[in-house]
C-alpha cells in the first residue's frame, strides 16, 4: 500500500484515469470544458494513439502468436505467455507486455516485454528475471493454511484487525532470484489509521519461510470552486434539471461523497446549478468543495497522459477510473486502489485539509498506470521507483495544467501543509531536505521506506530536467547538488517525461531497481533522441550525478 504518507510518525511526513462521447448522451447534455493546444512532441519511437478496438485487435493477434513467440524467445516447454498490454511506437515498432506462467501457475516476477520491429522482426526481450523458470517440485511441503497464519500474523502488525485471509493460491516466485514454488496469500481489512489494507505475503511452499510481502491497495472537476485551484472549469453531465460530478468525455469518471464513511462508493455528487463547492474548506459531510477539488485532478491527469503520451486512460483502454472524497473521520491520507479502480481522499486534520491537491491526484492516478504497465514492486528499489513515477508523473500534471492558483513546481504536496509548517512533503531538486529521503543512491537505499528511496530518482529527474545549481522556476528557488561534483545542464521537462514514460512502458518490469532503471532510460533516450544524443548523455550524466552507474 501507498499512503500519501507513511503510517507511522516521522520528523517528516512522506506522501504516500473516457472514451470521447457526443454532446448529446442517452442521459442528458454534456456540459465541457476541457484543455486545449496541449500536445507533446511528434517522435518516431514515441507511442501512438490507439482506438480502443485497435489495442483489442493487437491484443488478441499476441495472444494468438504466444506460443511461438514464447519458443522464439527461448522458455521452456512448461511455460506460457499471457498478454497483458501492447505499446505501438510511431514508427510501427510494438512493444508487448506479458505475464507468464509455468505448469498452469503464474510466475510472480516473470514478466516481460518483446519489443518487435514493424517488419516482424523480435528486436529483444526485456525480463524481470534472468533466472531460467523451473522448481523442483509442484507439491507444497507445508499447508496452505499455515502460509494464511502467517500472512495473517504479517497484517496485524500492519494495523489490520482481520482474523482470516482471503485465500491462498499456489504461484512460482521468481522476482527473488532462483524461481521457487510458493503461496499468495492476501489479506484484506483497515489498518488502524483507517487506510484499506490488501496485504499479500509471498511464503515459500517448501520451507514456510516469508519470501516477500507487499500493500496492493496503493496511497495516496460545470464551474468548480476548489480549494486549491480556484476557480475552474468542469466537465460535468446534466440529467433532467440537475447535474452530476460525471466526465463522460473522460471515460465516465465519477466522483463520489462518501460523508465520512470508509465503505462502499457513496453517493454520486449532484447539483442544481453546475457550480460546485466554494473555494473554502468545510468539515460538513455534504462539502461540494473537496469533490470539485478531485474531479479536477481526475481531469487534468486524463489529459495530461492523453495529451503528452497519447494514452487514453489510466489502463490505456478509454475507461475511466472514479474517485472518493470525505473518506473516514480526520483521515490525513489519500490512496489508489486497484480491487476499485478509484482514487479516495481523506479530509486531513479536523476534517478541514482534504488531500486533494492538483499533484496529489496525479500522484495516485498515476499509482494505477505503474500498476498496469511495468507493475513495479512495491518494496526495495522498485518500490521507491514505483513512489518516483507517481512524484514524477503528479508534477508533470501539476506544470501541464498551468494554474495560476496552483503553479507548477518540483515540490511534492506542497499545498496540502500536512506538516503543518507550511513546508511540502518532498522536494525533487535535493530530497534530502524533507529529513529522510536520500539524495542518491547507496547499497542501502532499499532498505529505506519506499517514499524515502524515491528521492533518487525524484533527484535524476529534475537534474536530466532542470540541471544542478540553483535557480528560480515559478517564483520557486531550487539548488540541485550532484554526487560527483559534476555540472549537469537538463534537458527540459518535456522530454524529461517523454523518456521516464517510454522508459516506464516499454523497458522497466516489476524487479527493476535502479541500475535497471538507468538502462531502460538510457534504451528510451537512445529510442526517441538517437544512441549520442544530448538527451541520451544527459540521462547518463544524471544518473551518474546521483551515484547510479
Amino acid at each position: 500500500m501507498t499512503p500519501l504518507y507513511t503510517r507511522h510518525k516521522r520528523a517528516t511526513l512522506a506522501i504516500a484515469t473516457a472514451v470521447a462521447a457526443g454532446a448529446l448522451l442517452s442521459t442528458g447534455l454534456t456540459a465541457t470544458a476541457t484543455a486545449a493546444g496541449k500536445s507533446g512532441p511528434a517522435l518516431a519511437a514515441a507511442p501512438t494513439t490507439l482506438s480502443a478496438a485497435a489495442r483489442t485487435s493487437l491484443i488478441q493477434q499476441a495472444q494468438a502468436g504466444a506460443a511461438e513467440t514464447a519458443q522464439q524467445i527461448g522458455l521452456g516447454a512448461k511455460e506460457k505467455l499471457v498478454v497483458k498490454d501492447v505499446v505501438k511506437d510511431a514508427d510501427g515498432t510494438l512493444h508487448t507486455r506479458y505475464e507468464r506462467t509455468y505448469a498452469g501457475l503464474p510466475v510472480l516476477g516473470g514478466d516481460l516485454v518483446v519489443h518487435t520491429a514493424k517488419s516482424g522482426k523480435t528486436q529483444g526481450v526485456t525480463k524481470a528475471t534472468k533466472a531460467a523458470i523451473k522448481v523442483a517440485s509442484l507439491k507444497p511441503q507445508i499447508s496452505a493454511a499455515k502460509a494464511e497464519k502467517q500472512a495473517v500474523s504479517a497484517a496485524r502488525t500492519l494495523g489490520s484487525a482481520k482474523s482470516a485471509a482471503d485465500g491462498a493460491r499456489k504461484v512460482v516466485w521468481a522476482a527473488g532470484g532462483t524461481p521457487v514454488l510458493a503461496y499468495e496469500t492476501v489479506v484484506g481489512g483497515l489498518q488502524d489509521d483507517g487506510t484499506p489494507n490488501r496485504l499479500h505475503v509471498i511464503t515459500d511452499a517448501a520451507t514456510g519461510k516469508k519470501l516477500f510481502e507487499y500493500q496492493g491497495v496503493e496511497n495516496a472537476t460545470g464551474t468548480g470552486k476548489t480549494l486549491y485551484s480556484g476557480t475552474v472549469s468542469l466537465t460535468t453531465t446534466q440529467s433532467g434539471s440537475s447535474y452530476t460530478l460525471t466526465d463522460a468525455s473522460r471515460g465516465g469518471h465519477k466522483t463520489y461523497n462518501l460523508a465520512h464513511k470508509t465503505g462502499g462508493k457513496g453517493t454520486l455528487y449532484t447539483d442544481s446549478d453546475n457550480v460546485w463547492g466554494t473555494g473554502t474548506a468545510s468539515s460538513s459531510s455534504t462539502d461540494q468543495t473537496a469533490g470539485a477539488d478531485a474531479a479536477y485532478g481526475a481531469q487534468e491527469t486524463w489529459d495530461f497522459y492523453k495529451n503528452t503520451f497519447g494514452r487514453s486512460g489510466i489502463k490505456n483502454d478509454g475507461v475511466g477510473a472514479y474517485s472518493r472524497v470525505h473518506y473516514g473521520n480526520s483521515y490525513v491520507n489519500a490512496f489508489w486502489d486497484d480491487s476499485c479502480f478509484c482514487m479516495t481522499y481523506g479530509d486531513g486534520s479536523g476534517n478541514t485539509h482534504p488531500l486533494t491537491s492538483l499533484d496529489v491526484a496525479g500522484h495516485e492516478m498515476s499509482h494505477g498506470v505503474t500498476s498496469n504497465t511495468a507493475g513495479l514492486d512495491y518494496s526495495g528499489e522498485s518500490g521507491g521507483l514505483n513512489e518516483a513515477t507517481s512524484d514524477i508523473f503528479g508534477t508533470g500534471v501539476e506544470f501541464y495544467a498551468n494554474n495560476a492558483s496552483d503553479p507548477g513546481d518540483y515540490l511534492i504536496g506542497e499545498k496540502i501543509d500536512i506538516n503543518g509548517d507550511g513546508s511540502p512533503l518532498r522536494y525533487m531538486d535535493k530530497p534530502s531536505k524533507d529529513g529522510g529521503s536520500a539524495d542518491y543512491w547507496s547499497s542501502s537505499v532499499g532498505n529505506l521506506d519506499v517514499h524515502y528511496s524515491s528521492g533518487v530518482a525524484n533527484h535524476f529527474f529534475y537534474l536530466l530536467s532542470e540541471g544542478s545549481g540553483s535557480k528560480t522556476i515559478n517564483g520557486v528557488t531550487y539548488n540541485s547538488p550532484t554526487s560527483n561534483g559534476s555540472t549537469v545542464t537538463g534537458i527540459g521537462r518535456a522530454k524529461a517525461l517523454q523518456i521516464w514514460y517510454k522508459a516506464l512502458t516499454t523497458y522497466m518490469t516489476s524487479t527493476t531497481n535502479y541500475k535497471a532503471a538507468r538502462t531502460a532510460t538510457l534504451n528510451a533516450a537512445k529510442d526517441l533522441y538517437g544512441s549520442g544524443s544530448t538527451e541520451y548523455n544527459t540521462v547518463a550524466a544524471a544518473w551518474s550525478a546521483v551515484n547510479v552507474s
